[in-house]
């Protein structure tokens, strides 16, 4: 489909969903892997279940609000490849809350995840990334028109769209991309809630009358991270089947 030979590829939360569907496709495609997530075990065991003899896979607990761990598994790739072709920010938390009962802490906690960890990762590994490098964050459809119950969320994955547009100026002049994608419902760990709550609602309002799959997000970010999309920048690429076309 797209070829990351050789290509060095950094995923935080790389535990979730479509972090690992992207893992995954990125090993078929012959990028080497440093992994990132909190549970290091279960990273580790992920890696042991990919194909033997393919790139380079290493793993190493970080938790993303946590500048100091976030540095060291970017400093990890330097030591290890030599620097980074690809970013892909996956870590994140969605917990449902009304604005009124939502407590400071559960406020910056989401904040802390979905919002610093993008820009811890994105500042410590700018300057290794490599020319035709790239950077794509995971955003989310909330973050275009808002979501009930999750207004913390929607904040976040607002500010990482902006944020990345932003980091398209500072990367541009040295030949490294910014994009972002926004996926719609999921069907992942992180969703079952919704989906087992509202999910006929949801389908109902979705054109497609499904929702989609970690490795059809994984297949964009590929995309994104490949020299096909060599002169695609400062964009966010909608996968919702339908359900909001902004």
């Amino acid at each position: 489909m797209f070829d990351l030979k050789d290509k060095v590829a950094l995923i935080t939360g790389a535990n979730g969903g479509i972090p690992r569907a992207t893992a995954a496709l990125f090993h078929r495609l012959g990028a080497h892997l440093v992994l990132t997530d909190l549970d290091r075990a279960a990273l580790d065991a992920f890696a042991a279940g990919l194909p033997a003899g393919g790139p380079r896979v290493l793993t190493a607990r970080a938790d993303v609000t946590d500048r100091a761990e976030v540095d060291a598994a970017v400093a990890l790739a330097a030591r290890e490849f030599g620097g980074l072709d690809i970013l892909v920010t996956g870590a994140g938390l969605y917990v449902e809350r009304e604005v009124p009962a939502m407590t400071d802490e559960e406020w910056r906690q989401t904040l802390a995840i979905n919002l610093d960890g993008v820009f811890y990762a994105c500042r410590a590994a700018m300057p290794l990334l490599r020319e035709g490098g790239a950077i794509v964050n995971i955003a989310s459809m909330a973050g275009h028109r808002g979501s009930i119950r999750h207004a913390h969320y929607a904040a976040c994955k607002g500010a990482v769209l902006s944020f990345t547009r932003s980091l398209v100026h500072e990367l541009s002049p040295r030949g490294i991309r910014a994009n972002c994608v926004s996926p719609g419902v999921i069907a992942t760990p992180m969703t079952e809630t919704i989906m087992r709550e509202n999910g006929a609602a949801l389908l109902a309002a979705t054109p497609m009358k499904r929702f989609g799959t970690p490795e059809e997000v994984a297949s964009v970010i590929a995309f994104l991270a490949s020299d096909a999309a060599s002169y695609v920048t400062g964009e966010t690429v909608q996968i919702n089947g339908g359900v909001y076309m902004g």
